[in-house]
């Protein structure tokens, strides 16, 4: 992987960690179009995602803080409940990283079929949290907490977007729509940073052994986080004037040339 191809992919990934796109999807689409391996990019994929939980603790630094404060007073206020509330919804997706990671790992091998079928569970979310109107809110509950948590452990199927099914989930859950934003953004970090955590630990970013450049490393991680802050931002702002309807026509038409693509 080239330095120029680690920044177009880098920025594809701050773009679409947001967006409700699927940055997986899209990697795997870049990856497919720049002739990259299957581990190249889970490798590649696993920088970028680091970035972009930092650009999200950076955008989002006024919540955490405040959160921190909160829950580190000790007491059952809204804060610990907030944080209780993301421990909660990360338990799904932990178990999936636990007992299935290796054949998670070996869906980013796979091609562009299940990118563009998923694309389009993408597109049929985003549609459906578009028109309905349920009951809204004041919070988000514990139950609802696990639901979006749920959700986000099937999100990692490529092409499955996170941020679009997690968020699609909360608003249709009735939660209103720049709570459930800030939610969907906080609720990832923690499980990211410990999985780039554990593979460190293991060695699993050595420049030799994925086969990518520590320059070309250093780059996408560079234009992911500069692209996830500015992506972050105006995804909140997004949200709260409920546009996803949008990225559901995006979706379907970037799924069905992922099909047709991959069907040639």
């Amino acid at each position: 992987m080239s330095w120029i191809e680690a920044l177009v992919l880098g920025i594809i990934q701050g773009l679409t960690e947001f967006l409700p796109v699927s940055s997986s999807g899209h990697l795997i689409i870049g990856g497919e179009i720049f002739g990259l391996s299957g581990e190249e990019n889970l490798t590649f994929a696993i920088v970028v995602h680091a970035a972009t939980v930092l650009s999200t603790i950076v955008v989002l630094w006024s919540e955490v803080s405040t959160l921190f404060k909160g829950f580190f007073s000790f007491k059952w206020n809204k804060e610990t409940q907030f944080v209780a509330k993301i421990v909660l919804s990360m338990i799904p997706v932990a178990i999936v990283g636990l007992f299935f990671k290796d054949y998670v790992e070996t869906l980013f091998g796979t091609g562009l079929l299940i990118v563009g079928c998923m694309l389009l569970v993408t597109a049929a979310l985003l549609t459906f949290s578009y028109y309905a109107k349920p009951r809204m809110k004041e919070d988000i509950s514990f139950k609802d907490a696990f639901l979006i948590g749920l959700v986000q452990a099937f999100a990692v199927l490529p092409g499955l977007s996170r941020s679009g099914s997690t968020i699609a989930t909360g608003l249709l859950l009735g939660n209103k729509r720049e709570l459930v934003a800030k939610f969907s953004f906080l609720m990832v970090i923690i499980p990211i940073l410990g999985e780039v955590f554990l593979d460190l630990m293991k060695g699993g970013f050595s420049a030799e052994a994925s086969g990518i450049s520590t320059v070309s490393l250093i780059t996408g991680f560079v234009a992911a986080f500069v692209s996830g802050a500015l992506a972050c931002k105006w995804m909140i702002r997004i949200v709260s004037k409920g546009k996803l309807i949008y990225f559901a026509y995006y979706c379907v038409l970037a799924g069905l040339c992922a099909i047709v693509y991959s069907l040639i």
